[in-house]
């Protein structure tokens, strides 16, 4: 463990809201909620005015309506979202080039050597936060510590416009005291699990055996055990290989009949088209993705020996796929299509999207997926 790298998390406050907020002065000061409003539309982001009456992310928008009738719904701009996000990223370039951006509105800087040659991560936060409020007019938070978990958990710990610096010599004390809620990784199932095994806290979460957190997580089991102790020596990564690319969308009406649900793939194999040509991804897998009318999810898939980059090769695979999953004859309220396993793998790190976009909420339980027309849809 390197407790003498310099890791700070920026995460901006309210992003697509204040965003709307900053450009729209008579939603300043209001409830508003970004996203897409309809019978399964969900909540992108709420202002905190919104919040305050238990308005969140990925929250459908009519239940985010009843909690709060004054409630203002307001439609993504998802390409501002992006200019304004490279505005930040920019900033945080005068600083460091080693920066991992977790989403539009989120991301990393290991600023240990930094272009500015200031000795404390915690004057470049200040300094960042201050330039990202003068130059974009929004608010930004700050976490401070020697590895991306405490980071992590610092940013948010004083949110909005917050700034926490965690110091090594500080970090068990302070890990032992924190809810298991505001654990990374941690979202409210896990959390529900977390207290089945008398685990509330991150000292409960330290008393508790390696194996056990293994047997009850799987492979998260060790990053929980590891964080409980101050351990996390993942780098900040820079560069990562796309591994798929994929589209999905949730219906207003479920899928029940064979001829709805094949007009549906077709629509999303054109769309997968699209979005392999203009990223030039190249791979030999394609996925159907199934969610049903109880949320209970499928993924079906076939390999070719050839790229899969044409509608002649995935038209009749997609049928095959459709065949396996419109016998079950349950009503569909998602399909996802994508292409996955590149031909020539490697060992660069790599996250799996069926977006070709950054998402702005990493939850582990409910994510708004973007579509293409920038409208948060429900899962």
């Amino acid at each position: 463990m390197d407790t003498h790298r310099k890791i700070i998390h920026v995460d901006m406050d309210q992003f697509f809201a204040a965003v709307e907020q900053r450009d729209n002065p008579a939603l300043r000061g209001r409830p508003v909620a970004v996203g897409y409003d309809s019978e399964r539309g969900v909540v992108s982001t709420a202002s905190y005015e919104a919040r305050r009456f238990g308005v969140h992310s990925a929250q459908s928008i009519q239940v985010a309506k009843r909690l709060c009738p004054d409630l203002i719904i307001v439609p993504g701009r998802y390409e501002k979202y992006k200019e304004v996000s490279q505005q930040i990223k920019d900033i945080m370039h005068d600083y460091t080039d080693i920066i991992e951006p977790l989403s539009l509105d989120e991301a990393f800087l290991d600023v240990t050597d930094n272009k500015v040659g200031v000795a404390l991560a915690v004057e470049i936060a200040k300094d960042i936060k201050q330039r990202i409020l003068q130059e974009t007019e929004l608010t930004a938070s700050a976490g401070v510590s020697y590895c991306k978990f405490l980071a992590k958990v610092a940013s948010d710990y004083r949110k909005p416009n917050g700034l926490c610096t965690i110091h090594p010599d500080r970090a068990l004390d302070f890990i032992a005291r924190l809810p298991i809620e505001r654990f990374w990784l941690v979202g409210p199932k896990t959390a529900e699990r977390m207290h089945k095994l008398g685990i509330h806290n991150g000292m409960q979460l330290r008393d508790y055996s390696l194996h056990g957190l293994t047997s009850a997580f799987g492979k998260a089991g060790q990053l929980f055990y590891d964080f409980a102790r101050g351990i996390d020596d993942r780098p900040v990564v820079t560069n990562w290989i796309r591994k798929s690319v994929g589209c999905e969308h949730t219906f207003e009406h479920d899928l029940i009949t064979h001829s709805a649900i094949t007009i549906e793939v077709y629509h999303l194999l054109l769309e997968l088209l699209d979005r392999l040509h203009r990223t030039q991804f190249e791979g030999c897998t394609l996925t159907l993705k199934v969610k049903y009318h109880d949320f209970t999810q499928i993924t079906r898939s076939i390999s070719s020996p050839d790229v899969l980059h044409t509608k002649e090769q995935l038209l009749p695979l997609s049928k095959q796929l459709i065949q396996k999953v419109a016998s079950d004859e349950r009503p569909i309220r998602l399909l996802g299509l994508s292409v996955s396993n590149p031909p020539a793998a490697d060992n660069t790190p790599h996250r799996e999207e069926w977006i070709d976009q950054y998402l702005p909420f990493p939850d582990e339980e409910a994510i708004p997926w973007i579509d293409a027309d920038g409208k948060a849809r429900s899962q």
